[in-house]
C-alpha cells in the first residue's frame, strides 16, 4: 500500500515541540498515541507523526531554506476550518506566514494558511477544494 508510514522530526526542545506540535496536529485530528522523557506521536489516516529530542542532534537550530525539509502540509477541511486555525494558531505558539497573501499564497485556486513556529517549523494547513 502506498503512502507514508511516519515522519519523524528531531526537535532542540521537545517541550517547546509539544506545545506547539500538539495543539496543531490534534486539531488536524492526529490524536496524541504515545508519549515518552524525550518525544510523542500523533497518528492520524495509518501514518504517524514523531517528535523526538535526540541528543544525537549535529546542529539545534532548524532552517527550513537550507537542503532538508521544507514544510509539511496538511489536510484542513473546510476553508471556514482553516481560516479558525490560522487565526487560533498565535495563541498555540504559531506566526502566520504570507499574511498578506492568505488565503491564496500558493495561487488563487488554491486555498491554506502557512504557520511557522519559533523552531522555525513551517507548515501549510490546505482547504479542501
Amino acid at each position: 500500500m502506498p503512502g507514508f508510514h511516519h515522519v519523524e522530526l528531531w526537535v532542540d526542545d521537545i517541550s517547546a515541540a509539544r506545545d506547539s506540535w500538539g495543539w496543531l496536529l490534534e486539531r488536524l485530528g492526529f490524536p496524541l498515541e504515545q508519549e515518552w522523557p524525550a518525544g510523542s506521536s500523533w497518528q492520524a489516516g495509518g501514518a504517524y507523526l514523531t517528535m523526538t529530542e535526540s541528543p544525537s542532534l549535529a546542529d539545534p537550530v532548524h532552517d527550513r531554506r537550507r537542503a532538508g525539509l521544507n514544510h509539511l502540509a496538511f489536510r484542513g477541511g473546510t476553508r471556514t476550518e482553516v481560516d479558525a486555525l490560522v487565526a487560533d494558531a498565535a495563541a498555540h505558539g504559531w506566526t502566520h506566514l504570507y499574511a498578506d497573501r492568505y488565503p491564496h499564497a500558493g495561487g488563487p485556486d488554491h486555498y491554506a494558511g502557512w504557520l511557522e513556529n519559533a523552531e522555525g517549523f513551517k507548515v501549510e494547513i490546505v482547504a479542501a477544494a
